[in-house]
């Protein structure tokens, strides 16, 4: 395994990352909510990453695994913005990116913002505008007010928050209510038992991107995670089939 390093940004925020030198494109896994590289997709994508002589990014933002800083500071915003810094330091060449669940929608914006930089997208349970369609009227109304909201977390004993600031820069980052201006590749794959994010967002993503070549993947006894082994070995073969 490669050893954790960390990247300085301007603000001294200290970005913790793992790079794994190699052909490209390089692969940047990108996790979800209140998940970090140490997950067993990002290691999956790493060792297979690895064993193919390909380059490899893993990080933790800002808030969250070994990255410094309070979890109530983060947003989709700022961490596409450590996500940009760190494809910019550690990858000279062309990347693509690999999201899980909130990762899924944070690829999108990255590659909004860089997409000369992007050869593909993989999104596992991509979960674009989750603020939107993931919260009820009340919760919105509460977060709308500045007030955290906390829910029962079926990952872990602490309940997942959503805090004010994330909901707002959310809200502001929505996509799938226009077209989605990105024409490479991109490649979904989706549980159809996923309890958090609906399959049928992976079909309103598909139709929202302007890239012709998008394929969606539906696991029908899949859940959220897709982290069995089999789940494993899929994403690893849509990465290998890649144009």
């Amino acid at each position: 395994m490669t050893e954790t390093r960390f990247h300085a940004m301007p603000d001294g925020r200290r970005i913790a990352f793992r790079f794994l030198p190699g052909a490209g494109p390089a692969l940047v896994f990108l996790p979800g909510y209140m998940s970090d590289m140490a997950g067993s997709k990002a290691t999956a994508v790493l060792d297979w990453a690895g064993r193919q002589g390909r380059a490899c990014l893993l990080l933790d933002y800002s808030g969250c695994g070994e990255s410094a800083g309070d979890f109530a500071d983060g947003t989709l915003s700022r961490w596409r913005e450590e996500v940009l810094a760190l494809i910019e330091a550690q990858c000279p060449g062309p990347v693509v990116l690999v999201g899980s669940s909130m990762g899924g929608w944070l690829m999108l914006l990255v590659a909004l913002a860089a997409p000369q930089r992007v050869r593909a997208l993989v999104g596992i349970a991509a979960a674009p505008d989750f603020t939107d369609w993931g919260t009820s009227k009340e919760q919105q109304a509460e977060l709308a007010a500045g007030r955290a909201v906390y829910e029962e977390n079926p990952y872990g004993p602490e309940p997942t928050p959503t805090h004010p600031g994330f909901w707002a820069d959310g809200q502001a980052q929505r996509l799938l209510g226009g077209e989605i201006a990105l024409t490479c590749p991109v490649r979904l794959l989706h549980g159809q038992r996923d309890a958090d994010v609906p399959w049928e967002t992976a079909l309103r993503l598909s139709a929202a991107l302007r890239s012709a070549d998008v394929q969606v993947t539906l696991v029908k006894d899949g859940d959220h995670r897709l982290s069995r082994d089999g789940d494993i070995a899929l994403l690893l073969r849509t990465l290998a089939a890649l144009p």
